[in-house]
């Protein structure tokens, strides 16, 4: 390919199309050529405008004489100059040619004009407006590869460049960027202009900028800045104080897991509303969305702990991801899987009381599981052949498997090699790129074992095994115990599994036993001769990666008596297990829902409660039938309104409040709601905010409450918020009428003016549980839209539209349809696949409605 790409290159004078996109062929290319890059970049931004005008001067070293692209798409470029020469203007395909008989070896300066594009959705460089005050404000986002529409760049992760930025702003705004402002001065009383010192070598997609009436919140000494948009400063200044000394706190604990001090020069977190993502980790100045840390609903203490490996995910990235890069986003686990990863490790540390593994196993194993059980899963290393498709490398397996596997290296290779494996990491990769096979030496390094086999199965196969056990007692003592590996997607996968076994008694401690697995079954001589167990269960502590099902003489077992185990580790685990077994069809949902109806009452953790409510929602919504469901109702109505007001926490009491609105469906669970609405009704010790009454409202709308109509006027009139008018789109979304269902796929798709975040947060109302049948006309259409919306719309986003169209679809019908699109459309592979891990929970519902329609 080497030979190819050169061509493409040398011939774009010779109106050869360039390539689309950046193809890896080209990165390679141009990496070997180009260093040495610092880009001095000026923006013009104006109050309600457009665009913006920009100005930039870009140095770089280059090896050999040849035409280079650059980087720059859907702006316009007014001037070039080349060494000093004007040259012609040649845009193709995304890039702009600097021809070679204007470039030279050594160093170069290239210097454009340009205008980039502004807008409240589908542009990097995006505009809000406050609809409290009318204040507006401007942010960038750029990650994978959208810094080359906001300017000519070298757009690819291995080609870090130095970046000095002046913006001319209206005078009362803030900018904030990777580096402290070095002076601001005002060109006239409207205009100021602030400039930024460069920073260190960082990648196209890590440089930012933030730009409105920003206000700086609880400015002190050693702590970290936080920025608010000015309509909100005094909400933030209640949570400001924590949020920047959780981050503070976990900075030092980084600094010294680490051996290597914060890599830039200064932190700051600005909350940024309507913000696609939780965060973005721009180096030194990382975005959170706003609602993220503000929170719109009544908090419970699961709320605060998300919020908290929120901010340590982000702080972390300013090692892994933002110091020390991967070269190409199919390494995106480098920074991902590694931030999320160690924001737990920290967590644990800075709040050891917080049961935090517990919580991580909660977090992210069940999502993980969920999609590599799936046809569409891929490896944690995925192929990007271009960075076109570098969305599409974002979701569970980055975010949640890759978190999941570094457990299991962690429990291999011991916790001191794994935390110095990281020090060699980051020493020998400090302000530039890293592949994976340079973190795997690196354990290798220091663990003195041979990871590559291990690395092979759990980073480039795709997939995972289900463990079983197999074991028999006689005279009281274990007489064999068998454990074996399948692969879930029948591929011939085998992995290498450490797990820790654990022997359950009534009245007496379990016994934990090590057990390493490198074959497709192994006997555990170490559990010969033990006392024969009540149960048992192959993954204690959730170190192993896989699908861990209780085994025919555990399961009724630990059923009956799942009440009485006093570990709440394990019990979780026993929980997820038991789950696991209802979307494999081997326990019938009506059987987990008897269980959680007669256990939910004993639960008193917050999270545990959490996740069995989640779990018995989906149960009731999607497996079981209408008769089935009306069976369970009333009892799971009246326990919610029960626990809602008597639970022992404040926390539980919310929790309980958001399982009344998950489940209320008969008049009793709607007049619950009104109620509450209407304030005759009060959760003690909880006061109710904004997003917990417009939350009611939608429901009250989706079910077709009598008085939805008026419930949803009276609280339009009595919330007059910016955010009120976003809740507001979302519950209209939930109406069970076709002209409206119609009217809101149109906007979602041809209205460019409609933020993302309020697209996006509708989208579960669009498809409320109980309209399947009314919105499967509608799925034809999301999935034409596909393409596009690959093309306009952030990460993550893309994944939530399916998710919300096809996994919320029930019938047979529905799941023809789908499956009929794959095979009829020529679509992206990264797509197909994304398609095919949404599908499947269709295709699981399906199967285990037609298993109990057996029964």
């Amino acid at each position: 390919m080497r030979g190819v790409i050169l061509f493409i290159i040398a011939a774009v004078s010779c109106a050869t199309a360039a390539p689309v996109g950046v193809p890896r062929e080209l990165a390679r290319e141009r990496a070997a050529e180009i260093s040495d890059i610092h880009y001095r970049l000026s923006f013009n931004l104006k109050a309600r405008a457009t665009d913006t005008s920009g100005r930039e001067e870009l140095r770089f070293s280059l090896r050999s004489v040849r035409p280079v692209l650059l980087d720059y798409r859907d702006g316009d470029v007014n001037n070039l100059n080349v060494n000093g020469a004007e040259v012609p203007v040649a845009t193709n395909n995304g890039h702009l040619e600097l021809p070679a008989d204007k470039l030279r070896i050594g160093n170069n300066v290239v210097t454009v004009n340009f205008t980039s594009r502004i807008a409240p959705a589908g542009k990097p460089i995006t505009r809000y407006e406050d609809k409290d005050d009318g204040s507006e404000y401007i942010y960038t986002l750029f990650v994978p590869m959208d810094a080359s529409m906001a300017f000519p760049c070298f757009d690819q992760p291995d080609l870090k460049g130095r970046f000095k930025l002046n913006i001319s702003a209206p005078s009362d705004w803030t900018v904030i960027s990777n580096t402290a402002a070095e002076s601001i001065h005002h060109d006239d009383q409207e205009t100021g202009v602030t400039s930024f010192p460069e920073t260190h070598p960082i990648s196209t997609y890590l440089f930012a900028f933030a730009a409105g009436p920003f206000r700086k919140v609880h400015e002190t000494a050693g702590l970290p800045g936080l920025y608010v948009r000015k309509s909100k400063l005094s909400r933030a200044q209640i949570e400001a104080p924590e949020v920047q000394q959780v981050t503070a706190d976990a900075t030092r604990y980084l600094a010294n897991y680490f051996a290597q001090p914060f890599p830039f020069s200064k932190y700051d977190m600005v909350l940024i509303p309507g913000l696609p993502y939780g965060g973005m980790e721009h180096a030194g100045a990382t975005f959170l969305r706003e609602e993220s840390v503000l929170f719109r609903a009544a908090p419970t203490h699961t709320d605060l702990i998300n919020r908290d490996i929120l901010l340590l995910h982000e702080l972390t990235h300013q090692w892994f991801g933002d110091f020390t890069t991967m070269r190409w986003f199919d390494d995106l686990w480098l920074k991902e899987g590694f931030a999320q990863y160690m924001a737990y490790q920290t967590l644990a540390s800075l709040k050891p009381d917080d049961n935090v593994w517990k919580r991580f196993y909660e977090a992210i194993k069940p999502t993980a599981y969920a999609i590599d059980v799936t046809k569409g899963t891929t490896p944690i290393y995925q192929e990007i052949p271009n960075l076109k498709d570098a969305k599409s490398a974002y979701g569970a397996i980055v975010y949640s498997k890759a978190p999941g596997v570094l457990k299991q290296l962690e429990f291999v290779v011991g916790a001191d090699q794994f935390r110095d494996g990281l020090r060699i990491y980051l020493r020998d990769h400090s302000y530039g790129n890293a592949e994976w096979s340079d973190l795997v030496h690196a354990f290798e390094q220091t663990s003195g074992q041979s990871l590559q086999n291990w690395a092979d199965m759990w980073i480039r196969h795709r997939g995972m095994p289900q463990v079983d056990v197999h074991w028999s007692c006689e005279g009281g003592r274990v007489a064999s115990f068998n454990m074996s590996q399948r692969d879930v997607l029948d591929e011939g996968g085998l992995w290498p599994i450490s797990t820790q076994l654990r022997l359950n008694y009534d009245n007496a401690a379990p016994t934990l036993l090590r057990v390493d697995m490198k074959t497709a079954s192994v006997n555990v001589p170490e559990a010969m001769g033990k006392r024969c167990p009540e149960s048992v269960f192959a993954n204690d502590e959730d170190h192993a990666y896989g699908r861990f099902l209780l085994d025919p003489q555990s399961r009724p077992s630990v059923v009956e008596k799942i009440g009485n185990v006093h570990d709440l580790f394990q019990t979780t685990l026993l929980w997820g297990s038991l789950w696991e077994s209802v979307r494999v069809a081997d326990l019938p949902p009506h059987d987990y829902l008897s269980l959680s109806v007669a256990q939910l009452p004993k639960q008193t953790d917050e999270s545990l409660t959490q996740s069995i409510i989640a779990h018995t929602s989906t149960a009731l919504h999607r497996y079981v039938t209408s008769d089935e469901r009306a069976k369970f109702l009333p009892a799971l109505e009246k326990l919610a309104t029960a626990r809602m007001m008597d639970a022992p926490d404040q926390g539980l009491r919310i929790i309980w409040f958001r399982g009344l609105r998950t489940f209320a469906e008969t008049e009793y669970g709607r007049d619950r709601l009104k109620e509450l609405l209407s304030r005759k009704l009060a959760v003690p010790g909880v006061e109710l905010r904004q997003l917990d009454r417009w939350n009611m409202v939608t429901a009250l709308i989706a079910l077709g409450d009598p008085q939805a109509d008026a419930i949803f006027e009276a609280e339009r009139m009595r919330d007059h918020t910016g955010d009120a008018l976003k809740y507001a789109y979302v519950a209209e979304a939930a109406r069970p009428d076709k002209k409206i269902k119609q009217k809101y796929l149109d906007d979602y798709l041809h209205n460019p003016s409609r933020p993302e975040d309020w697209v996006e947060q509708s989208l579960g109302a669009f498809n409320y549980w109980n309209q399947s049948e009314l919105t499967e006309p509608y799925l034809q259409g999301a999935l034409e839209a596909l393409p596009q919306i690959k093309r306009d719309r952030k990460i993550f986003f893309l994944v939530t539209w399916l998710n919300s169209f096809i996994a919320n679809q029930q019938s047979p019908s529905a799941d023809e349809q789908v499956h009929s699109f794959l095979k009829a459309s020529e679509i992206d592979r990264d797509v197909r696949l994304k398609i095919l891990q949404e599908l499947d929970e269709l295709d699981r519902t399906v199967q285990i409605r037609e298993r109990n329609s057996e029964k």
